[in-house]
């Protein structure tokens, strides 16, 4: 009786068992299909959002050495910390834009991110210049104090504003040295009639001691001092004046740089790139920046000297240094045109106030400090 029962239900158990094993077996596939589908939209969608490309345009030819190496060294650290989420291709002088053109590029949003400096953009507003170099001003170490912890980078920021534009500091080169003649200068008669490449507030202190500024992109200088366009030509110190070869076409180099004490360079984002990010690709953008900034400085600290004992003792330069009592009437001159400016810009006499405020603060302390033990030290 048991075994005929068993043997009579055993088919109908195992049907029952093999249906429900084939419906849940469609069910998990079902339910599997599902997930991958709406999962591998929300990973897309993910990487749409988390995943950017920039592209940056400077003011100086592509991978060139000194000036150029924040940009690189800028877009690399970007994509190594955002492990890619954040890349950013470089685009030399003319590659995209002209070198002047930087700007405006930014500006517009044709592209992400720009490096230049600060004092090319002087037509927009003069007080830009404070943020590259003044003449007879702050040095790199006392330029980034003043950026970094008192209020500079604040100022900055509010007079790039209404360029949609959001600069950071991206290098220094130190103080410069004062440029390449093809004729001595020992007094201001010298200088008159003298036509210079020289930008900035510089500029016009050279004009107005009686010389003639332009401003020509840094890849057409050699050629320009060469055919005689320009008598004499500023550009950076040695490292990146060996790299040029003035001393080809040039006999005297000058120093001090009393025109660029500690010439800030910059790097400029486009303010809706910018947001458009995430909180920690910010992070990021800011912290590249100032590690790009900090390197800079090193490298010209690390390679000047070297450079210049090439120069003299390899190309035999004649190194001079520019006569005290021209240095000082070219100072009286840079606090004429300051005190004008500042009564025709409001902008420029904001950043003014604000720069000479800390600058004599911290001359007073460096006096005691970095120049009491210079004074020891020599």
């Amino acid at each position: 009786m048991n075994n005929k029962g068993v043997g009579r239900w055993q088919p109908a158990v195992i049907l029952g068992l093999v249906a429900l094993v084939v419906v849940l077996f469609w069910a998990l596939v079902a339910q599997k299909m599902a997930t991958g589908k709406s999962g591998g939209a929300v990973m897309a969608a993910r990487g749409e959002q988390q995943t950017y490309h920039w592209k940056m345009v400077t003011t100086w030819p592509k991978n060139f050495p000194g000036l150029g190496s924040a940009a690189t060294n800028f877009a690399r650290l970007m994509n190594e910390m955002s492990d890619g989420r954040l890349t950013v291709s470089v685009y030399g002088a003319g590659e995209l834009v002209p070198a002047l053109g930087v700007f405006d590029a930014v500006s517009s949003g044709s592209v992400e991110a720009g490096h230049g400096a600060a004092y090319y953009w002087k037509g927009k507003n003069s007080a830009t210049q404070f943020f590259t170099a003044i003449p007879f001003g702050m040095n790199a170490q006392e330029m980034n104090g003043w950026l970094y912890y008192g209020g500079g980078m604040e100022l900055w920021r509010e007079i790039y504003a209404p360029f949609n534009i959001i600069p950071f500091a991206g290098g220094n080169t130190g103080i410069q040295m004062a440029g390449w003649f093809n004729k001595p200068i020992n007094t201001m008669d010298d200088i008159k009639g003298l036509k210079m490449r020289i930008p900035g507030l510089g500029g016009e202190v050279w004009n107005r001691a009686g010389g003639t500024s332009v401003n020509i992109p840094g890849g057409e200088l050699y050629t320009a001092l060469q055919t005689g366009v320009i008598d004499a030509t500023e550009w950076v110190g040695p490292y990146n004046d060996l790299a040029f070869g003035f001393y080809q076409v040039a006999k005297y180099y000058y120093y001090p740089g009393w025109h660029e004490t500690g010439s800030t360079l910059e790097l400029i984002v486009n303010k809706d790139a910018y947001e458009a990010l995430p909180a920690d690709l910010q992070a990021m953008v800011d912290t590249a920046a100032r590690m790009a900034n900090q390197d800079m400085l090193d490298e010209f600290t690390g390679r000047n000297n070297r450079a210049l004992e090439e120069l003299v003792n390899k190309h035999h330069v004649d190194l001079r240094p520019i006569p005290e009592p021209v240095l000082r009437e070219l100072e009286q001159i840079a606090h004429q045109i300051y005190a004008e400016e500042s009564a025709k810009n409001p902008d420029f006499k904001r950043v003014y106030d604000a720069y000479m405020e800390f600058y004599n603060g911290i001359k007073n302390y460096h006096r005691v400090s970095e120049q009491a033990y210079y004074e020891l030290r020599d």
